[in-house]
């Protein structure tokens, strides 16, 4: 099957060279970077009919070709094919209108981007000609410019790029054309904001005498001003703006305008016009914490993030932070977010997650108070928690990879499955072994409790067998 493909790829660029070549006129939409690709015995005279004929074909098949050889890394394929087809657009001897796709410049980019001989200079005349010839699509293209420029170093220059497609007009001022023009407006803004970071740590390391050279803190107030202007145009737009608002809220707080960075990040996180967004709640978090304001206000940010993303890191503070509460609902309510956590495969070994629901369980077991939370946490997860999290094999994994991670969960298993459960079986027993204290005292802890433990287990009243 590949030797047919091979075949039938041979052949057609033999055809297709062969028909680009008629033409004699050289395509003003040639990349920089051009690579021969056939013998000149291959290059054979074709009438005009039959080119007409086998265009369409063959600019198909060439196309699969280019995707072919970009699925496969082989950039310099990739390039010698895309090299024909910009050639046969250009020389399509059916004189209909064919102007260079959105497809061309994105393949072009993407093989330039990888091509063992391209460079910056390369890019640069590729993207070039793209602009020219694609207009609708220029502030796009001036985007992708940039990037390929930041990713070399080039900050000076994508600023220049950013800075000409500010000023860029092209018809009628579209919708979309001033949609793209706030995106190019914020992008410089990320700029001048990097430019305002440079000055300031300037100025910083050469501590109060730094604040002398005038000319440097005079350039770090421009730059801030432009960055300030920029940034908060394109947040007021719903969406997801998350680097945008952080350097923007950096900006108000360096300047101390605490209350115009909470606003910021309050309508950012609870304007119903923007999209859900988990990020929005952690920066605001992030920032009350910082600025000492109330647990109330805290709890309030992670609640919502609670919601969104039960998984988050962040869990665990917010855990912490209910557990400490006088009120009943809120101390639930950390015992309902800590085994929400531990319902995602990425929290199987965090051992603050395991540390937080032993300390809370034991506490409940001690007391005998609130059983039924935790049997409400469990009844939904009974069947198929012992697999998940309590099994032999994870047993003996915990207890070679981390003897703490290994007691905080012999801990857990012990109450919600009693000691006949496999997990705290093996671990207390090892632990036991080693003659470490607190192992003692857990299999003491549950053989003590292990009335209450089948309360919550339900296996007092039910034919289920433990893990």
């Amino acid at each position: 099957m590949d030797s047919f493909l091979e075949e039938e790829e041979e052949e057609l660029v033999a055809a297709a060279a062969a028909k680009s070549f008629a033409a004699q006129k050289t395509s003003a939409l040639l990349p920089a970077l051009h690579l021969p690709f056939l013998p000149p015995h291959y290059y054979q005279p074709v009438s005009w009919h039959e080119h007409k004929s086998d265009f369409r074909k063959s600019k198909e098949a060439c196309l699969r070709y280019i995707q072919d050889a970009m699925l496969r890394q082989q950039w310099k394929r990739a390039a010698e094919f895309l090299t024909y087809y910009i050639e046969a657009l250009e020389k399509d001897f059916s004189r209909e209108s064919v102007g260079p796709s959105e497809m061309i410049w994105r393949m072009g980019a993407e093989i330039l981007w990888h091509h063992s001989d391209s460079n910056v200079k390369e890019f640069n005349s590729f993207i070039e000609q793209m602009k020219t010839t694609g207009l609708k699509r220029y502030l796009k293209i001036c985007l992708e410019h940039t990037f390929y420029l930041l990713c070399n170093g080039l900050v000076d220059e994508a600023y220049q790029v950013l800075s000409l497609a500010e000023s860029w007009r092209f018809g009628d001022q579209t919708a979309i054309q001033d949609k793209e023009k706030k995106l190019i407006t914020a992008y410089r803004g990320l700029l001048d904001y990097y430019r305002w970071c440079k000055q300031k740590n300037i100025l910083l390391e050469h501590g109060q005498d730094g604040f002398e050279d005038l000319a440097v803190e005079q350039e770090m107030h421009d730059c801030f001003r432009k960055a300030a202007v920029s940034l908060q145009e394109i947040i007021k737009i719903p969406g997801v703006w998350d680097l945008f608002v952080k350097c923007y809220v950096d900006l108000l707080e360096f300047y101390g305008d605490y209350s115009e960075a909470h606003q910021v990040l309050n309508e950012y996180a609870y304007n119903s016009k923007f999209p859900a967004n988990p990020n929005a709640h952690v920066y605001l978090y992030q920032f009350l914490k910082r600025h000492g304001e109330s647990k109330k206000s805290l709890i309030s940010a992670l609640k919502i993030l609670h919601d969104i993303v039960p998984s988050h890191e962040l869990m665990i503070d917010f855990n912490t932070m209910l557990q400490k509460s006088k009120k009943r609902k809120k101390r639930q309510l950390g015992l309902e977010v800590i085994f929400a956590a531990l319902d995602y495969a990425g929290w199987k070994e965090n051992l603050k997650a395991w540390s937080c629901l032993a300390r809370q369980m034991k506490q409940i077991v001690i007391s005998e108070k609130h059983l039924d939370w935790i049997k409400q946490e469990w009844s939904s997860r009974k069947d198929w928690w012992p697999a998940f999290h309590f099994s032999r094999y994870l047993a003996k994994r915990n207890w070679q990879d981390n003897e703490s991670l290994s007691y905080e969960k012999a801990v857990v298993a012990g109450i919600l499955l009693g000691k006949d459960c496999k997990y705290f079986k093996h671990v207390s027993r090892q632990g036991c072994k080693a003659q470490v204290k607190r192992f003692r005292m857990l299999k003491r802890f549950v053989s003590k409790h292990s009335s209450v433990c089948l309360r919550i287990s339900g296996l007092a009243d039910s034919s289920v067998q433990p893990c």
